[in-house]
């Protein structure tokens, strides 16, 4: 319950363009795995964070230490429905989109709606949740290991 939001019920009246990156970090660490489920059960809810999430990670991006990297990062991101998108690196620019291309991706991503938002907040660590298996990667794993770096993740 992090700064009087209140689980998912204050989350739901966040408007989350007002929220800065820190914030929302903050925001994901005080809420409990149960809450976060809360969350991911409200289709409505559920679809605005993945959609705010994915904007933003555009902004984040860091096309300084992208360089000449070409990938194609497809996120599956499981609940009560599958949420798919793709992040594309190109030569110091990065594209999302929502859906499933028909291009082949450097990696796959597929974790839980809690791991998701555990990991693009800064609050949990992408090699403690493979080896725990809470996040599974298909195709390149040592790419999908120094992903991080590419974007200004934000700490809680």
């Amino acid at each position: 319950m992090a700064d009087g939001i209140g689980g998912p019920e204050g989350l739901a009246g966040l408007d989350f363009a007002s929220v800065t990156p820190e914030e929302f970090a903050k925001i994901v660490k005080g809420l409990s795995g149960k809450e976060i489920t809360a969350i991911a059960q409200d289709a409505e809810l559920r679809a605005r964070v993945l959609e705010e999430v994915f904007g933003r990670m555009g902004r984040q991006f860091k096309p300084e230490a992208a360089g000449t990297v070409e990938a194609l990062i497809r996120w599956k991101i499981t609940g009560v429905d599958e949420a798919v998108y793709e992040t594309e690196i190109s030569r110091g620019t990065c594209a999302v989109r929502e859906g499933r291309s028909d291009a082949e991706p450097r990696v796959t991503l597929v974790m839980a709606d809690a791991e998701f938002l555990k990991l693009v907040s800064g609050n949990a660590s992408p090699v403690t949740m493979f080896m725990m298996r809470k996040l599974k990667i298909v195709g390149d794993v040592a790419f999908a290991a120094g992903l991080t770096r590419y974007f200004d993740i934000p700490k809680a």
